[in-house]
C-alpha cells in the first residue's frame, strides 16, 4: 500500500457540525449564544493519563 496524500479544494470540502452536551441535552455549537460559545472555547478536555500523573506527583511530595 502506498502513502498518497489526499488534497481537497475548498469547493470539495463539507463543513462539520460540532454538537456538545449543555444543560443535560445535546445542541450544535453553532446555535450557542456569544457567552456559551466563549465558555465552550475555554473548555479543557479531560485526560486520564495527565490526571494520574498529577496525582502521582502530589503523592510524591
Amino acid at each position: 500500500m502506498t502513502d498518497t496524500e489526499i488534497k481537497l479544494n475548498d469547493s470539495e470540502r463539507q463543513p462539520c457540525e460540532v454538537w456538545t452536551r449543555v444543560m443535560g441535552y445535546f445542541r450544535p455549537v453553532s446555535e450557542f449564544n456569544v457567552g456559551k460559545k466563549s465558555e465552550y472555547a475555554e473548555r479543557v478536555c479531560f485526560s486520564e493519563h495527565k490526571a494520574a500523573a498529577r496525582v502521582a506527583d502530589m503523592a510524591a511530595e
